[in-house]
């Protein structure tokens, strides 16, 4: 086995913050030799945040969750977990961290909660093990983990291509508000890719560009009427019970919902943050409210 040089961080510990991701668009192409899909998508980061701190520990990585939740994983099978493997890897240095994760994105909720802490985990060991890590080299290492794991290092609004991990940034002057319905129960997002593909057979991707030129409207009934999911048919499919969902939000006074990726978490764009709280207590589901878009993974420094 290969021996790494041990290094002494000159940090005890750092932490991260990042964000959640709804896809505007989300246009799925026939499945390709890799087993991957292409994909054309909006990507938009929303104020729903995980937040990860990292200590010196002994070695290894040991991950803890602050926020119990037998459906996140603490082993090698987390992310956050493997990105520091990676990442350590490519330092030529030995691990001996211990990861704290307090989740405040849905879980298997199609908002990329495991790629965010993937993307944070990057951010910290980065910092903690003072390496210096040029951006492009942390894109390349974040797309090795996953194809939404790039985004989460980015932020804003982009377009991504490829399998995700291509990303076009994407600059306009207005917030949106949203509200997101919560499932007790995620969803397997290679299940409803596999629904996908059989309801719809090798088609091409929808096209984003109706929601970027949406996007430079002040009116968010805009982007409303552009938002597009080409996976909400499957998710719908495999769970019917979220067509009431959507028409209950919709009912509320929300100007559009759409299945948030894969699901099950369903998006509501609103007009404000007012009119957000507003379409969120008149809802018999539970509820998170947030905006965006905002910044990738971010050191907090207080």
């Amino acid at each position: 086995m290969e021996e790494y040089p041990l290094t002494v961080p000159s940090r005890s510990a750092v932490r991260v913050r990042v964000p959640a991701k709804i896809n505007l668009h989300l246009g799925v192409g026939p499945l390709r030799d890799d087993n991957f899909h292409d994909l054309a998508t909006v990507f938009h980061a929303v104020s729903l945040y995980d937040e990860l701190t990292l200590e010196c520990g002994p070695p290894g990585v040991r991950l803890v969750l602050q926020t119990p939740d037998d459906d996140v994983p603490t082993d090698e099978r987390n992310l956050a977990v493997r990105a520091l493997t990676v990442l350590a890897e490519y330092a030529n240095i030995e691990p001996a961290v211990t990861v704290r994760l307090r989740k405040g994105i849905p879980v298997a909720g199609g908002m990329a909660g495991g790629s965010a802490d993937a993307a944070a985990a990057l951010i910290a060991g980065d910092a903690l093990w003072q390496l210096a890590t040029p951006r492009e080299k942390l894109h390349e290492l974040a797309a090795r983990l996953g194809s939404d794991v790039p985004f989460a290092l980015l932020g804003g609004d982009a377009l991504g291509t490829g399998r995700g991990e291509r990303l076009t940034p994407l600059t306009h002057p207005y917030q949106r508000h949203w509200v997101f319905v919560t499932a007790a129960e995620g969803l397997s997002t290679p299940a409803v890719y596999a629904e996908s593909d059989r309801i719809r057979g090798p088609v091409e991707a929808s096209d984003p560009e109706p929601v970027i030129k949406a996007l430079d409207e002040p009116d968010p009934q805009a982007l409303a009427d552009a938002l597009c999911n080409d996976l909400q048919a499957a998710t719908l499919a495999l769970r019917p019970e979220l067509h009431d969902v959507i028409a209950a939000g919709e009912a509320a006074g929300a100007l559009k919902g759409i299945i948030s990726g894969s699901g099950p978490t369903c998006a509501f764009l609103v007009r404000d943050a007012a009119h957000a709280q507003q379409v969120a207590e008149r809802l018999n589901y539970p509820t998170k409210t947030a905006h965006g878009s905002v910044d990738g993974a971010q050191l907090v420094t207080h």
